[in-house]
């Protein structure tokens, strides 16, 4: 019962501190594809991805009833960096679901004007919005609009001190006539969240307020990304476990709120509620200490020694990446190596006891359980294949038509008037103008299960044995390759079919042959993709890439570096007059393919398994 009310009386007063309107709220998720279409449609950066903002603390002047909920001690305000616009998950200010709305688009063509980060908050958002509204006049009736409503629910200057007064009539003024005011007055507290401007992406810019924690390369850090927000996080120092002095009684542990410093790099046992507790934290704290772990666990990507490796084809080729932030190519910055994985020898020998022999089961052969499927490929993909075969009735060719010239005298006989002068026939030998490459992605992220009996690499490497047994079938030109890397200076190209070779065991073996690598430097193997598919004269020349994950390396080629030259890449591909198509089992693929590939370039695969099936019919679709 005590813990009943305690519920009711937190429901109540906090609903009675709240200034939202709920039954107007318009969520993130919602209005999501609108936003990012006029977000682009007004100039705004095409690489940033549109996300939910965190809340950050903010020390404004707060009501009685707000103190004693505990509430407005954190705000969601909107901002942009070089990776992505965040934007509150919700909006429910205005009384009008249509007004909350109109503040995600006004929010939208602001930060799509915005060149850089603010260095004075207060006179850049009227500049900016002197900007907008110069540029796009047709959003003049919708600032005008959010700002009539919007001083209405400003705190009333009467209410208020002599300092917070003055500055509250300044943002008043500045927000009915942009550009008005050069200064804002210093106060106590900070003002009321301002919702019609954007806030800089480290706080103490505008104000003096904590910042959020810098990482080593200067980018805000953000902990892990759940149900579409971010984590502010911070660095702290390790602790010593073994020392340390409790000063406060054990009975009132749980009326703290603060950092516990949890030793999980020692602690290696699952808690199985530990996202939800995540989830409640405002702010995850990461120790650099892994010394505990150390004795436990050991990840290493080290490569292999050659004699375990596969063989390597030449000194490596040296090839460019996109640097957007720069706008240019590192010329000769990635060197990509050459490798051909040889099947090893049958791992299942005959037995002796009985003299059976497992056929199908030896690497270099088709599985057991494939040879089903892939003999309905294979006739179903035999229709594709030229046909050869006379056409009659031409007006020349190799030899006459007989039929046609025996109905022609016959009617002249007759005295049928025919005009019919058809009378040869030719041989027409139709052929597929259609040349494909096939690239896989064998990074470390293939070793995971996706069901109780197979991996991603599993999965890969029968959806490759079905897709090349039904084009053997057809008679078109393919070829398959596989990529993984280590940095830059080591980007693993495996040569499994090349468009010269014949499909056989051998083949079977080399894709039976494949394992998880290392990462996924994505751009530098379509680059050399692009060039061994130029070097094919076919009309039509399709580059088919199967992947299960974003761009990613060790080095920097994270996040959107990654994401911007893999475009760059397929750009180029483009160009050369490819047609480059992705085929993903990414859950998240919606966030960053469209930006790749475009609308209709990719296609997801929500479940795994059925890539092997899908992949044949995607082809199918994608070169008929």
């Amino acid at each position: 019962m005590e813990e009943y009310v305690g519920f009711k009386w937190h429901e109540y007063i906090t609903g009675k501190a709240s200034t939202d309107f709920e039954d107007a709220t318009v969520a993130l998720k919602d209005a999501g594809y609108e936003i990012g279409v006029l977000f682009r449609a007004l100039g705004g950066d095409t690489g940033l991805r549109i996300e939910a903002a965190t809340p950050r603390d903010y020390f404004m002047r707060r009501s009685f009833l707000q103190k004693l909920a505990g509430t407005h001690q954190q705000v969601e305000l909107t901002w942009r960096d070089n990776e992505t616009l965040r934007l509150p998950e919700k909006l429910a200010i205005f009384d009008s679901a249509q007004l909350n709305k109109y503040l995600y688009l006004w929010l939208a063509a602001l930060a799509a004007q915005q060149a850089d980060d603010f260095s004075d908050w207060f006179q850049d958002n009227q500049s900016l919005t002197q900007r907008v509204l110069a540029i796009y006049p047709g959003m003049k009736q919708i600032y005008t609009t959010l700002v009539e409503a919007f001083l209405m629910l400003r705190p009333s200057l009467n209410e208020l001190e002599d300092d917070a007064a003055a500055q509250e009539q300044a943002i008043q003024q500045a927000l009915r006539e942009p550009g008005s005011v050069e200064v804002l007055p210093p106060a106590k507290y900070a003002p009321n969240p301002v919702y019609l401007w954007l806030y800089p992406g480290n706080m103490s810019a505008c104000m003096s307020m904590p910042s959020p924690v810098e990482d080593d390369e200067g980018s805000v850090s953000s902990g892990k990304k759940k149900h579409g927000k971010r984590k502010q996080g911070e660095r702290v120092e390790s602790y010593d476990k073994n020392h340390g002095l409790m000063v406060f009684r054990l009975e009132n542990l749980f009326s703290f709120s603060e950092f516990v410093p949890v030793d999980r790099a020692g602690d290696d046992t699952d808690e199985e509620d530990a996202e939800s507790v995540a989830d409640d934290l405002d702010v995850i704290s990461v120790s650099r200490d892994r010394k505990a772990a150390s004795s436990s666990i050991k990840f290493d990507l080290d490569l292999p020694a050659s004699d375990n490796d596969d063989l390597r084809l030449g000194d490596g080729i040296l090839l460019p990446e996109w640097d957007y932030r720069s706008q240019s190519y590192r010329e000769d910055y990635c060197c990509l190596q050459p490798m051909l994985g040889e099947p090893e020898k049958d791992n299942l020998k005959a037995d002796e006891s009985d003299g059976s022999n497992l056929e199908g089961s030896a690497i270099g052969q088709l599985p057991n359980h494939l040879r089903a499927d892939a003999a309905k490929l294979r006739r179903q993909f035999s229709g594709l294949k030229p046909v050869r075969q006379w056409q009659n009735r031409q007006q020349d060719g190799e030899e006459l038509d007989l039929d046609n010239w025996l109905h022609h005298v016959a009617d002249a006989k007759a005295g049928s008037d025919s005009s019919e002068q058809g009378f040869y026939r030719t041989f027409n030998n139709q052929v597929r103008d259609l040349s494909c490459l096939i690239l896989a992605d064998l990074s470390l992220s293939t070793d995971t299960w996706v069901n109780n009996d197979q991996r991603v690499i599993d999965v890969v490497q029968d959806s490759l044995q079905l897709l090349c047994e039904a084009l053997s079938a057809t008679g078109d030109r393919f070829s398959v390759y596989g990529f993984s890397s280590r940095k830059r200076d080591h980007v693993r190209y495996h040569v499994i079919k090349n468009f010269n070779e014949r499909y056989s065991d051998q083949i079977r073996g080399r894709i039976q042959h494949l394992k998880p690598g290392y990462y996924t430097r994505m751009g530098a193997a379509i680059r050399q993709s692009i060039k061994v598919l130029s070097n094919e004269k076919s009309h039509q020349r399709v580059l088919m890439i199967i992947t299960d994950g974003k761009p990613n390396d060790l080095d920097l080629y994270e996040g959107r570096y990654g994401v911007e030259d893999t475009r760059m890449a397929i750009l180029e591909a483009k160009r050369a007059g490819l047609q480059p198509f992705c085929v993903t089992i990414d859950d998240d693929a919606d966030e960053y393919l469209p930006y790749l590939f475009g609308k209709n370039g990719f296609v997801v695969i929500k479940d795994p398994a059925q890539l092997p099936k899908e992949l044949p019919r995607l082809y199918v679709n994608l070169t008929r």
